[in-house]
């Protein structure tokens, strides 16, 4: 706890910009990816600041290690540098989750002791057959069924030994706002209860949940500016109540908006003739592709 502490000292008097770039190494890169990370890129660069790399494979199931290097490998070939990263070290690593589960112990360990966080015995049948759909059609792609309720009121005994052989959830307060200005997309508004429920923090396969480990994780890194796509606008709500929840400061927030086929579905890691891998070996090259990013500026 107290090394949780002393990395968030004086947060609140951080002066330089610090962005990230995160990708996932569960496929490869796809032009999605390469557009919002050469963004991040840019926007750090434009001003002076320090732009980080960090690994998001705290998934052991679906996380791979030769993903992880192909990412860095098109990442360098894309022409984007940074200073802090896995390849390189800095002063707030790890920078790979795999290997950060200290500090999101400690984050859930203090959601816990503040009556935050509760063990959620439901499966995902259970929870569609519950019938509440989310309500996503202004704000794109991140959604999950609203989580009923339904293990909030059961007594559980509290475990000492940590959050293994349960999912997790964050107790939101229903009817709750969540109000943000997003640099690219504007004004966003998020209604807790409504556009989301009660949410996972940890599952019962003891692996930190996306929420948790990116809150934890921004906040540990001093990252002052988010650059990512707007099929995460909802994320960012949810994470914002973590924050608060951790006394945290909030970054900004750039959301870019979503690169889609030819069919106009958004891009995914199944989406192979558009990976960076796919696109380099037909021949194209990295300044055709980031002269595209230019002209189709996020």
């Amino acid at each position: 706890m107290e090394e949780l502490k002393e990395k968030l000292t004086s947060s609140s008097a951080r002066v330089e910009y610090r962005g990230r770039i995160a990708p996932s190494p569960t496929g490869y890169l796809h032009l999605g990816h390469a557009r919002t990370f050469w963004t991040a890129y840019e926007r750090a660069r434009a001003r002076g600041g320090t732009l980080v790399l960090r690994m998001e494979d705290s998934d052991p199931r679906r996380s791979r290690a030769e993903f992880a290097s192909a990412a860095i490998e098109d990442l360098r070939w894309l022409g984007i540098e940074w200073r802090e990263g896995p390849d390189v070290g800095g002063a707030f690593g790890p920078y790979a989750q795999s290997r950060r589960r200290t500090f999101y112990a400690e984050a859930w360990e203090r959601l816990r002791a503040l009556g935050l966080v509760y063990p959620c015995a439901c499966t995902r049948r259970d929870i569609a057959l519950a019938g509440q759909a989310p309500h996503d059609e202004q704000h794109g792609g991140d959604d999950e069924p609203v989580y009923p309720g339904t293990c909030r009121t059961r007594a559980y005994v509290s475990s000492a030994s940590g959050p293994r052989g349960a999912n997790w959830r964050f107790r939101v307060n229903d009817g709750e706002e969540v109000v943000f200005e997003d640099l690219k997309q504007g004004r966003q508004t998020f209604v807790a209860g409504r556009d989301f429920g009660d949410f996972v923090v940890w599952s019962r396969e003891d692996v930190t949940a996306y929420q948790l480990a990116v809150v934890v994780d921004d906040a540990l890194m001093k990252i002052t500016e988010v650059v990512r796509g707007a099929d995460l606008l909802k994320s960012t709500a949810r994470q914002i109540l973590l924050q608060r929840a951790l006394s945290y400061p909030a970054p900004e927030y750039f959301h870019c908006p979503l690169v889609t086929d030819e069919r106009g579905r958004r891009l995914a890691k199944r989406h192979d003739a558009l990976s960076l891998r796919s696109l380099r070996a037909s021949g194209v090259g990295a300044e055709e592709l980031r002269a595209r990013f230019r002209a189709d500026e996020c």
